[in-house]
């Protein structure tokens, strides 16, 4: 189709205000700072602008001007789906969305996938600054996140020294956990985490391997596992790991299958997300196992699902996190120079699915 050389051309800010009467500034006002108008002539700016074609200032010339986007960065090492897939991520990201829907903030989501390097999206990202997500401690988007000469909060992980961060005390949470099982009976013990490192694992997890792991969350609550169940006399490296790379169901399912072909006679597995532990309750069901009379599972997070199943779990406040780093990065005036920290509270859940391990007469020869 051939365009007409007769269209009118789009009005400028300059001939607005000429065909109104009015400085540039006035119209500028009216869409940039409208307190400074009276309501009439905002309305007559406004009824002009739409008649003539004006489109508004242009944002990115604005954003030039000021050095302010207006709008907020979330750096998540996942697929963009992920955000609106995981519970725990969605209820962190509706957090953060009020926290900047209080300071008249735009969000923008920042996905990178996690098996590749490209952080072009970081760099090219128009923000104010940035909420990190949960990501490892050699993520190299994190990097280019501190290329970047704007604020920076993290949510979980890392844990740097120079950088505000929202979290909760993983290593504490855990070994409630840990010493409810203890107290229930439970030695045999099988674990379920999520990934450990940037490099895909899909199957056991070698003490090294989670002495190591880039993923400090995963790494303390490991760690506080096995300094509980070694006050019991549990030898970890004995314990069988399986570490699973995608968050998933289905990844807790199959994790908790090859728990139980490894070590048949364990009597709980204990899952570092809920995600994972619905995953592994459904396996163990589907093999003919009764939750908690033949084996225990547990999680962590506190999801709605797991609610809904009575699953003993750790329930951390994620949406009070989301909320927590969002105001952390905005309210400048809190800021007293030196990096703040928020560790916000957890609760352990005790639901249907743990209890006390049979003994081995009732296991073989029982009901």
């Amino acid at each position: 189709m051939v365009r007409s050389t007769n269209s009118r051309r789009p009005a400028t800010l300059a001939s607005l205000a000429a065909e109104l009467g009015v400085s540039r500034t006035t119209v500028s006002n009216a869409y940039n700072r409208p307190d400074q108008l009276s309501p009439e002539l905002r309305k007559r700016v406004l009824d002009t602008a739409r008649r003539l074609g004006y489109p508004g200032p242009d944002p990115v010339a604005r954003s030039l001007r000021t050095r302010k986007a207006g709008a907020v960065g979330l750096l998540l090492t996942e697929n963009l789906s992920y955000a609106f897939r995981d519970p725990a991520a969605v209820g962190f990201l509706e957090g953060l969305a009020l926290a900047c829907e209080d300071a008249d903030h735009g969000l923008l989501l920042i996905p990178a996938n996690p098996e590749h390097e490209d952080v072009a999206s970081v760099h090219s990202a128009g923000v104010d600054g940035f909420v990190v997500y949960s990501v490892p401690d050699d993520d190299p988007h994190l990097a280019a996140v501190m290329e970047r000469p704007v604020p920076t909060v993290i949510c979980d992980q890392p844990s740097l020294p120079e950088i505000d961060r929202v979290g909760i005390d993983d290593g504490a949470a855990i070994k409630e956990l840990a010493r409810h099982l203890i107290e229930l009976g439970h030695r045999k013990i099988g674990v379920v985490c999520m990934r450990l490192a940037r490099t895909r694992n899909d199957g056991p997890a070698s003490p090294e391997r989670q002495a190591n792991a880039g993923f400090h969350v995963q790494r303390a609550r490991l760690t506080a596992l096995s300094e509980a169940f070694a006050e019991v006399g549990v030898d970890w490296e004995q314990v069988p790991v399986i570490e699973r790379f995608d968050h998933t169901t289905e990844s807790g399912g199959s994790a908790a299958a090859r728990l139980m072909e490894l070590d048949p006679e364990i009597t709980a597995i204990i899952c570092t997300s809920d995600i994972l532990a619905l995953g592994a309750l459904t396996e163990v069901r589907r093999q003919g196992r009764r939750v908690p009379q033949d084996i225990t599972i547990t999680g962590f997070d506190g999801i709605d699902d797991a609610e809904r199943v009575e699953l003993t779990t750790v329930r951390q406040p994620v949406l009070e996190k989301g909320r927590a780093a969002g105001r952390l990065l905005l309210d400048a005036s809190e800021s007293t120079g030196k990096p703040r920290e928020v560790l916000l509270d957890t609760q352990l859940i005790t639901g249907s699915t743990a209890g006390s391990p049979r003994s081995v007469e009732e296991r073989w020869f029982g009901p």
